[in-house]
């Protein structure tokens, strides 16, 4: 088995394209539009499906907000240098939620950014990517 897609709902999905596309450098991967159910799909990742695990943007025609409830967490993303990554997200207009600094009651760099929707994604320097030190 290998891990395909993370499945995410979205209020604004050319707002979300961008933010995963110009804030952290993903790509578009594929579209499509289901007109019968009203809904909009959009896959960004880092590399194409067939590589690695990719984000599906969902946007049911209509819906402009969701509430993201207490069970879900965030999604993470290994980056070489975390301070340096969040400078980069700032300064194309993503939202820093926390700012770059070791994990509590560890040594593992983190931070956390939020995208349109409120969707926490954390960055974990690159060191510390497989160790599961990252939940805060």
């Amino acid at each position: 088995m290998r891990l395909l897609h993370t499945m995410i709902r979205v209020g604004d999905l050319q707002k979300s394209i961008e933010f995963y596309t110009n804030v952290l450098g993903m790509k578009l991967l594929r579209t499509s539009e289901n007109t019968e159910y009203k809904y909009t799909l959009a896959f960004v990742g880092y590399a194409e499906e067939s590589e690695q695990a990719v984000i599906e943007l969902t946007y049911n025609w209509g819906v402009s907000s969701y509430d993201l409830g207490t069970a879900y967490g965030h999604i993470a993303l290994g980056v070489e240098n975390v301070a340096d990554t969040c400078e980069q997200i700032r300064s194309a207009g993503g939202k820093i939620t926390r700012e770059a600094g070791p994990v509590k009651g560890g040594s593992t760099i983190i931070a956390f950014v939020e995208d349109p929707d409120g969707y926490k994604i954390e960055l974990i320097q690159s060191e510390n990517i497989g160790q599961g030190l990252g939940n805060s």
